[in-house]
């Protein structure tokens, strides 16, 4: 049984979701399981050097992640998860 819920959590992990208009200004709107979604915002943020250099876990948001991130200038790893998950229907 244990086996089942594992592979029950996978698909939800995995499951397509809609993205919202402001993430969508960074990674693109076309519908992506959330793993897609951390993945492209990664790419996004290293394209743009957003990382603190003295503190790789903080990034600095530009104009278009601070609307992403509710205006905040700066957050870390764990909150912009759950700023993101947010804009992810």
């Amino acid at each position: 049984m244990a086996k089942k819920a594992g592979k029950k959590a996978n698909a939800a992990f995995m499951k397509p979701m809609n993205i919202g208009p402001k993430l969508a200004e960074v990674i693109g709107s076309n519908p992506m399981p959330r793993t897609e979604v951390t993945k492209k915002l990664w790419a996004y943020i290293k394209k743009h050097n957003l990382q603190d250099p003295k503190n790789k876990r903080n990034i600095k948001a530009d104009d278009k992640l601070k609307a992403v991130f509710g205006g905040k200038a700066v957050v870390n790893m764990f909150e912009m998860t759950k700023l993101v998950g947010k804009h992810l229907s």
